[in-house]
C-alpha cells in the first residue's frame, strides 16, 4: 500500500480471503481503494470456472456433501454475482498475493485497469458509508468512502449501504 499510485496492492484478511486495492496515492504515503464488486462485461464462465476452482479448495478436507453444496452454489449463481464482494472478486479472476505490486496502468501488465468502451454512457456514482467496519470509530464509521455504481447489480450489498 506504501507503494506508487496505479500498483495493485493485494492482501489476506482474515487469514482466508484475498482483497485487491488500488494505490491512490504517492509512494509512500499509505492509501487505496478496495475493487468490492466488479460487473462481468465478458468471461463469465472463465470467472465462473475460478470459482469452482477456489471453492474446491477452499471445501477440500470437508465432507463431500458439504463440498457438492458450496460448489452447486457457485454453478447456479447468476452472472452478476461471481465477483460481487472483495474476496470473491479475486476468487473470480484468480488474483493472489503474488500479484501484489502489479503496475494496473500498464497495458502489458496480466492485471491491469482498462478504460471505459468507446461510446459507453457515464455511469451515475453513489456513495454511502463503509461496510464491515462496524468497530471504527467516528467520524470513520459514517464518511461515505463506499462508492458504487447506482443500479448495477454486480455491486455486493451492505448494512448502510444505501440502495447498493
Amino acid at each position: 500500500m506504501f507503494g506508487p499510485p496505479g500498483f495493485a496492492y493485494v492482501y489476506l484478511v482474515y487469514g482466508m480471503h484475498e482483497c485487491l486495492n488500488v494505490v491512490t496515492e504517492p509512494e509512500g504515503r499509505p492509501a487505496a481503494l478496495l475493487i468490492r464488486a466488479v460487473e462481468p462485461l465478458a468471461g463469465a464462465e472463465h470467472m465462473r470456472q475460478a470459482r469452482l476452482d477456489w471453492t474446491a479448495a477452499r471445501y477440500a478436507g470437508q465432507a463431500a456433501d458439504r463440498q457438492a453444496r458450496g460448489l452447486r452454489r457457485v454453478t447456479e449463481l447468476p452472472a452478476m454475482a461471481l465477483a460481487s464482494g472483495p474476496g470473491l472478486v479475486c476468487a473470480a479472476f484468480s488474483i493472489g498475493r503474488d500479484q501484489d505490486g502489479l503496475d494496473l496502468c500498464d497495458s502489458a501488465s496480466p492485471l491491469r485497469l482498462e478504460s471505459a468502451r468507446p461510446g459507453e454512457h457515464p455511469r451515475q456514482v453513489a456513495s454511502g458509508p463503509r461496510v464491515g467496519i462496524g468497530y471504527a470509530a467516528e467520524p470513520w464509521l459514517t464518511r461515505p468512502w463506499r462508492f458504487w455504481d447506482e443500479g448495477n447489480q454486480a455491486v455486493s450489498a451492505g448494512a448502510g449501504a444505501g440502495s447498493r
